[in-house]
């Protein structure tokens, strides 16, 4: 666990808001520094499911029909056009439901677009139907993302790359455009195998959980780091915390090796319904009571 931690970030998530809001939110979390902003990943949402929803005691899921669901990728493009400084990454993306080819044309592109400002958070995802529709296979779900990260990462290298393993084997070739900056992978999921995939890559992002919730994550994805000698790498823990209310609630949250915090700034004022301004004032008030006054000590 860090000795000593650094700045606290903030990054703003997007899940179930209007579509034509998101634009004017990036340019305003830009303007107040906020770290990123995320966006969630379904294509569907089936009316009838077999597979239980698994994040909720009951299996009710957490939105209702006809909640907007944007593409992740094409919505990342659209806010970082808008923006200078601010960051994106998925949260998360259910990277086996998908062709390894296909993210790689999108993520890289879209980190062309923006001057590198992406990454790819990834969950193995929970719907079966879901993975039916879009003709990916559900079982065997967490190997065969295993090999889509390391294609990926061998697809975003610049010159001719090829691949053979046991999901995908692929010929001499290039994709270009290459991304500017290295994308970091961050892996979501609550599960011993996540927390064991967090560990060999980048970040690890969490399901709302509290405080010390969160340092008894952190110490397990720490001792898997320590197991594979990568506790010299950099690594983000991107918690949603439900006992994070003030300055001294974050504080605790470093302290235990959070770094990054995840959430909708307006709903400590007002709510999560808040219509278009009411977003962007409460969004401005938390930078004001949490973000300057952290940012100052």
């Amino acid at each position: 666990m860090p000795d000593a931690p650094g700045p606290l970030r903030f990054s703003i998530a997007t899940a179930y808001i209007d579509p034509s809001e998101l634009t004017a939110i990036a340019r305003a979390a830009d303007e107040r520094g906020y770290h990123a902003m995320t966006v969630a990943d379904h294509v569907v949402n089936l009316a009838e499911l077999e597979t239980e929803y698994p994040y909720t005691e009951d299996g009710k899921r957490r939105w209702e029909p006809f909640t907007p669901w944007v593409d992740p990728w094409v919505t990342i493009g659209a806010m970082g056009a808008v923006t200078e400084r601010l960051r994106f990454f998925t949260n998360v993306y259910v990277l086996p439901m998908r062709d390894p080819f296909t993210v790689a044309k999108m993520v890289a592109t879209a980190s062309a677009l923006t001057g590198g400002r992406v990454a790819l958070g990834v969950g193995m995802g929970w719907c079966e139907e879901e993975f039916d529709l879009l003709g990916e296979p559900f079982r065997r779900r967490g190997k065969r993302a295993d090999e889509m990260l390391a294609l990926l990462a061998e697809l975003w290298s610049e010159g001719w790359t090829e691949h053979h393993g046991e999901f995908y084997d692929v010929p001499r070739l290039e994709m270009t455009p290459t991304p500017p900056a290295p994308v970091p992978v961050y892996v979501g999921g609550m599960s011993d195998a996540a927390l064991r995939r967090a560990a060999r890559h980048d970040g690890w992002i969490s399901d709302l959980i509290s405080t010390s919730e969160a340092a008894d994550f952190r110490q397990r994805i720490e001792d898997e780091r320590e197991r594979l000698g990568r506790t010299d790498v950099e690594f983000s823990m991107i918690a949603s915390l439900d006992d994070a209310v003030g300055l001294d609630d974050y504080r605790r949250a470093a302290d235990v090796g959070v770094t990054d915090i995840l959430t909708m700034p307006w709903a400590f004022y007002g709510g999560f319904d808040l219509d278009l301004q009411g977003k962007i004032d409460g969004l401005h008030r938390f930078a004001d009571d949490v973000l300057v006054k952290l940012s100052s000590h």
